[in-house]
């Protein structure tokens, strides 16, 4: 199995989101599954990426060309990938993933996320959407996705696609239950 990470090149204020993506990584490894991520030496992406390796577990990093010419791409990836964008990139991560997760992290992880949302509502894939919900960082997307279900934008079956956890090992069980 592989799943796709979003999440923050940034580190966050709080070491709980440090804490969540090693966490995170150690239960990728523990569960032999693949690392598939946007492949950067930044950030929660780096601190996901070691948690994996120290593990045993492999890392498929899909970098765009622009952020390896900045050196930011991953030194340790079991499996580089570099490609022309980041659109490419997303579309790379969608295609080689089984399933996708999103820590916390700013516009373009939120941007990820919706995407393999909207394709699994208008392309009907089935693969899995979850939210690592560290410290309660989605509650305010979640209320969101409420108020867009009560004034009748949303059909409520699809709030259902996402499956939301607080503890990364709940979360990956989740995924194949």
């Amino acid at each position: 199995m592989k799943i796709a990470v979003f999440c923050g090149s940034n580190f966050g204020k709080s070491d709980i989101y440090r804490e969540a993506a090693a966490a995170l990584g150690a239960a990728l490894a523990e569960r032999q599954v693949e690392l598939v991520f946007g492949g950067t030496n930044k950030g929660l992406m780096k601190i996901i990426a070691d948690a994996v390796l120290e593990g045993g577990g492999t890392a498929h990093g899909i970098v765009p060309q622009t952020l390896v010419d900045k050196g930011q791409q991953y030194p340790k990836l079991t499996r580089a990938e570099i490609v022309a964008t980041r659109s490419v990139r997303k579309r790379r991560m969608a295609e080689v993933a089984d399933g996708f997760i999103a820590m916390p992290g700013g516009v373009g992880t939120v941007e990820e996320l919706f995407e393999m949302w909207v394709d699994a509502q208008f392309d009907g894939h089935t693969k899995a959407l979850g939210l690592l919900n560290v410290g309660g960082f989605f509650d305010g997307l979640l209320v969101f996705i409420d108020t867009m279900i009560d004034r009748g934008f949303l059909p409520p079956q699809h709030k259902n696609m996402i499956i939301v956890g607080s503890d990364p090992r709940a979360l990956l069980a989740a995924f194949t239950s």
